[in-house]
């Protein structure tokens, strides 16, 4: 079994949405074969709450504007560190960066084929880690000027 064209569909405005918003490392894997409860999962990160939280809102208006869909859940509003949206056919996963190398899901996914994305959602991988060097490089800056 593999995703269906409208879990497709789904994914790549909502992959649009984030690299819209600037996420980062945006990614989506068929999960058809190994969960029967969703079809794609789509994983994206952001350096701070406020752009979570800010990717999360962009996707959900979108998704309902272009594709009449609200997520029938959306958990971790709150703390804005790691956003699930969940419409059925597809799982959107917004994290802060530092949970995103934490929790990996990455790893857990890696054995399923990645769905091919638009060309800024691809074009936003290995943004992460540009963006940790270029904060570590700002933060030494800093250190050496007191």
């Amino acid at each position: 079994m593999t995703a269906t064209d409208r879990s497709i569909e789904l994914i790549n405005a909502a992959a649009q949405a984030a690299a819209d918003k600037l996420a980062h490392d945006i990614i989506a894997y068929d999960v058809s074969d190994v969960l029967s409860i969703t079809d794609a999962f789509l994983l994206a990160s952001a350096p701070n709450d406020r752009q979570v939280k800010a990717i999360v809102d962009e996707i959900e208006e979108r998704l309902n504007k272009e594709l009449g869909v609200k997520p029938v859940r959306r958990e971790g509003d709150r703390e804005a560190r790691w956003v699930l949206l969940d419409y059925v056919d597809i799982v959107v996963h917004v994290q802060h960066s530092e949970e995103r190398v934490f929790y990996a899901l990455e790893r857990l996914w890696k054995d399923c084929p990645e769905l091919e994305l638009p060309a800024d959602a691809a074009a936003t991988r290995g943004r992460s880690e540009e963006y940790a060097k270029s904060a570590a490089s700002e933060a030494g800056q800093d250190g050496e000027l007191s």
